[in-house]
């Protein structure tokens, strides 16, 4: 299955700057990219805080394509 994240856009459509969200989650700007391009895949406890801070379900986070 193929699959396409919508981080990016869940964060443009929130307002909040990926620093900010980057320092929430304990990470760096270029680690909450690489989570937005799918060099890496948000892991678990993240993905929870990260659901929060977006106000949206895991499931938002990808789609397939």
């Amino acid at each position: 299955v193929e699959l396409k994240c919508n981080l990016e856009e869940l964060i443009k459509k929130s307002g909040l700057r990926k620093d900010f969200i980057a320092k929430k989650l304990g990470i760096s700007t270029r680690q909450l990219r690489n989570y937005e391009l799918m060099v890496n895949f948000i892991p678990m406890d993240k993905a929870m805080i990260l659901a929060e801070l977006l106000n949206c379900s895991l499931d938002d986070f990808y789609t397939k394509k």
